[in-house]
């Protein structure tokens, strides 16, 4: 498999505490690969560095062969590298199509003020239904967004994700408020996924991780202390030790 995500010691401090130590992780074309840790241990602010909005102190971040260390957000999601968050950043007034067609205008390169144009364009329109049949919310499609639930939210979150047409998924808890039901579904949408996107995948549900990952990488005070399959992961002393005996 080519290397999708390549990230070599990469440091990241806040006054005296370091939130990314020497961290060293690859993401393979076409994996799942999760990243897990305690509270504290860094995960937020690893994606918030490949994504762009925080710059690392050093170390070098590559995609698809590229060194995008230094690239501000947007370069970064028009090479194709796209994100969802913690907490869902939806026009909860907007239809839940026109926030998907809107989604796939921008990727684009269009600007967010011709929302109208994005709900009368045919081909925005049927590809945002594409991408709503693909989550399971077609038959949502006409209904305020803030009439779904949250689990439906991050489905649609999902959609945006998929609009972008990105190769790098950075999926930052996207279990987080769920309950079981809702966690079933979103699991189920994420197995699909496998194979057809490259995934960097942040999450505290272990039930998900070890249900999804094809490999774990297990960060601790901002550095991997191990990295493996999931039955690797399940059986190291050190991540016992460190993490999973806590949970």
């Amino acid at each position: 498999m080519s290397v999708v995500l390549d990230i070599a010691g990469l440091n990241k401090s806040f006054g005296g505490i370091k939130a990314t130590d020497d961290l060293n992780l690859s993401v393979e074309a076409g994996e799942l690969h999760a990243v897990i840790g305690p509270n504290g241990a860094g995960k937020t602010t690893l994606i918030s560095q490949l994504c762009g909005t925080q710059t690392p102190d050093s170390g070098r971040i590559r995609f698809k062969g590229r060194d995008i260390t230094g690239m501000k957000p947007y370069a970064r999601a028009h090479l194709g590298i796209t994100r969802s968050f913690q907490i869902t950043s939806l026009i909860l007034e907007m239809s839940v199509i026109d926030n998907i067609a809107l989604a796939v205008q921008a990727r684009d390169g269009h600007s967010f003020r011709f929302i109208r144009a994005a709900r009368k364009i045919a081909p925005l329109r049927r590809e945002a239904m594409a991408l709503l049949q693909r989550v399971g919310l077609a038959d949502k499609a006409e209904l305020p967004t803030g009439a779904l639930s949250h689990g439906e939210h991050r489905h649609m979150e999902i959609a945006i994700a998929l609009g972008a047409q990105a190769d790098l998924m950075l999926l930052d808890e996207p279990m987080a408020g769920l309950g079981i039901e809702e966690s079933a579904e979103m699991v189920t949408l994420l197995r699909d996924l496998k194979g057809k996107h490259s995934i960097l995948l942040i999450e505290h549900d272990m039930d998900a991780v070890f249900a999804l990952a094809d490999r774990i990488s297990v960060l601790v005070y901002g550095h991997i202390i191990a990295t493996g399959t999931p039955d690797e992961i399940r059986s190291n002393d050190a991540v016992q030790h460190a993490y999973l005996g806590e949970e």
